[in-house]
């Protein structure tokens, strides 16, 4: 057998064997859609190699052709697989999309029939044999193949891009990856030299680099490979483990912050970086590292990977929380200050308010008619009203903790009984149920400050309605009394806005704050009577 032809069999064979092995170590690839696409890649390309060789060693010029053709037919199938892998890798969709995927087997099946008749119009290529360099089929490409390879071509580079924008990216050191795919494409100008030039024969190479890419990703850096999947444009620090929790690789982030990490490679998590296993264990714990002089905060998580149910390892990822932990911290110290607020009003000021109130009320029995007395009663009833509201306000600067489902029916029922309604009366909707996620007491002083609202304002026996909104997703509680000036709406939820002498022009104030704290909304309107109406949306 002649010595080149035997060296282009053992090439192509080589290239086979090597994608058909690297199907033996797909399911190490934990990401389904990647397998898959890369599965269909090294399928095709491994069949593509063994076509090439049948053409090389057919014995006769017709047997040739047929493993030419089919050579064609599948070649041009690679490049689906190809940009399948590329988009599912780097993150994206557009292997999932059906109109594009629906147009690719469109345009793949055009060509196909061009190609497999060829005979009959020989718009595609003329073969013919020839005796040099050794005996093969001679293949003379007509316009058509060019336009197609060109096609072909500008699809791949397309994956390329895609492979390219996330190693370049990412915070992992991608060097040997981009290597990998460099040489994925190298074959490209051995095609150019085949067409253009007598030493190497006219036959496409893409094979051999896919065979290349083959053993890169999945035989010498492979973890780097799934690393990058896993942590893709992740700046956070990323420290990849295998099945048995020992260093594996890790990003500059993670360099950065943990120096020793250059020396821990293959160490065990537990030796190279305790601080950090220790609040994996304890997820409710922050870890704290010194950045350039600033104390910085990180919750610690892990992402397991498996692939067909065996576990190849875990990603740990530092995630920063600072401002999230600073913002709390404040919140707990303003909520300290509230409380400390509120034990002052509270004691402070109630206890000689109390004081004054029993003198008053002595000197009354004995002088209930005195316009002095009445009128000084009156303010310190008023002082007394205010406390409450701004004690109130106090507690409601305090972040809802814990909610449950409340039936508000029942919760409206229950507060119209705690209010002093004098002869206003209460009208619940016919088929009112509505049940809201909430804080209950929060909820009752919201609908308990409504109500006073509406008595308050409404005038004698004013009637207060509650029911549903309109379309569900919150309830309203309206009255049939003067109303409120449209020109004041955007006003009534002020802190001090009152209309009346008695009001501390609280109560409203209070009824936002807890719409807010539940991430509700509030508005106010005209009621079908002309009354007030305030409606409150809950989802």
């Amino acid at each position: 057998m002649d010595p080149l032809l035997l060296g282009y069999l053992v090439v192509f064979s080589t290239a086979a064997i090597v994608c058909f092995g690297g199907l033996t170590r797909i399911s190490r690839v934990d990401d389904r859609d990647t397998r898959v696409g890369l599965a269909a890649l090294l399928a095709t390309s491994g069949l593509w190699a063994v076509l090439h060789v049948g053409f090389l060693a057919a014995p006769t010029p017709s047997a040739q052709y047929g493993f030419f053709v089919a050579g064609l037919v599948v070649g041009l199938s690679t490049v689906g697989p190809w940009l399948y892998f590329c988009s599912a890798y780097t993150g994206r969709s557009y292997h999932r999309n059906r109109t594009l995927r629906r147009l690719a087997v469109g345009i793949y099946l055009s060509i196909v029939s061009i190609k497999v008749t060829n005979p009959l119009h020989g718009w595609y290529f003329v073969a013919q044999p020839a005796t040099s360099p050794f005996p093969y089929l001679q293949i003379h490409h007509e316009p058509l193949h060019w336009i197609v390879m060109g096609l072909a071509y500008s699809l791949a580079f397309v994956g390329f891009f895609m492979l390219f924008e996330l190693f370049d990216g990412v915070d992992f050191d991608t060097t040997a990856l981009l290597g990998i795919a460099g040489l994925t494409g190298l074959p490209v100008f051995l095609d150019v030299i085949g067409a253009t030039t007598p030493y190497l024969l006219d036959i496409t190479y893409s094979a051999l680099g896919v065979s290349a890419f083959t053993i890169g990703v999945l035989y010498v850096y492979f973890d780097r490979f799934q690393t990058i999947r896993l942590a893709g444009d992740v700046d956070d620090p990323v420290i990849v483990l295998d099945h048995e929790d020992h260093v594996r690789d890790f990003n500059r982030s993670a360099r950065d912050r943990f120096p020793t990490l250059d020396t821990a490679a293959e160490s065990p998590f537990e030796e190279a970086l305790p601080t950090v296993a220790d609040a994996l264990r304890s997820p409710d714990d922050h870890l704290t590292i010194a950045v350039d002089g600033e104390t910085r905060y990180y919750s610690v998580s892990e992402n397991p990977f498996t692939a067909v149910g065996e576990r190849l390892g875990r990603a740990i990822t530092l995630s920063d929380v600072t401002e999230t932990v600073r913002y709390r911290h404040e919140l707990e110290r303003q909520n300290a200050r509230l409380e400390r607020f509120a034990s002052v009003v509270s004691h402070d000021l109630r206890n000689p308010l109390n004081v004054a109130q029993g003198r008053v009320d002595l000197a009354m029995e004995s002088d209930r008619n005195n316009e002095h007395l009445v009128t000084t009663k009156r303010a310190l009833d008023r002082m007394e009203a205010l406390i409450e509201d701004i004690l109130r306000l106090a507690r409601l600067g305090r972040p809802i903790d814990a909610t449950e489902p409340v039936r508000v029916p029942d919760l409206v029922t229950e507060s119209w009984g705690m209010v002093e309604t004098n002869d206003a009366s209460l009208a619940i909707a016919d088929g009112f149920d509505l049940t809201v996620v909430a804080d209950p007491e929060r909820l009752r002083q919201l609908v308990e400050n409504l109500f006073r609202n509406a008595v308050e304002h409404g005038g004698s026996g004013v009637t207060v309605s509650v029911g549903a909104l309109d379309g569900g997703g919150g309830f309203y509680v309206a009255d049939d009394g003067p109303g409120i000036p449209e020109e004041e709406h955007a006003d009534v939820f002020e802190f001090g806005y009152t209309t009346t002498s008695e009001g501390t022009g609280f109560g409203l104030a209070i009824v936002e704050e807890v719409v807010n704290a539940h991430g509700w909304s509030i508005r106010v309107t005209e009621a079908d009577g002309g009354g007030a109406r305030f409606e409150i949306r809950t989802s």
